[in-house]
């Protein structure tokens, strides 16, 4: 399954791929992945989830792991609903809202048989065992 990794630095994105990052529900764009976000791939300032521009939001700032799964999922059935797109995911959750990969990861399991998302190197690693 591992030949769907996200890069560890995203700088550039072809037409069709997209940006997953995380975020907070305000959409207060200011560090991490989000910064990069927003000055880079069209994330709305004020739009702390879903698609806008060439990047995806999932809020991570606001709960623990079980508010953050309904997010996550809405997300994977975004990504099973555009498969023209591809979905580049970040190590969302583990900067700044100081999750693990052991504690993120496994929220994307399902994401691993949807062909257009490519997860981290480290979540492949958690998700496969």
């Amino acid at each position: 399954m591992k030949q769907r990794i996200s890069p560890d630095r995203i700088n550039d994105l072809n037409e069709n791929e997209i940006f997953v990052f995380g975020s907070n529900l305000e959409g207060s764009h200011g560090g991490g992945a989000a910064a990069i976000a927003a000055k880079k791939f069209g994330a709305v300032w004020g739009q702390g989830v879903g698609l806008q521009g060439q990047s995806y939001a999932i809020p991570t700032m606001h709960g623990g792991i079980e508010e953050i799964k309904p997010y996550v999922d809405e997300f994977i059935e975004f990504a099973k609903n555009n498969p023209e797109l591809e979905f580049l995911v970040t190590r969302i959750g583990c900067g700044i809202a100081g999750f693990t990969e052991e504690e993120m990861a496994p929220l994307f399991a399902e994401a691993a048989d949807v062909e257009n998302v490519y997860l981290p190197d480290t979540f492949w690693e958690i998700i496969e065992g």
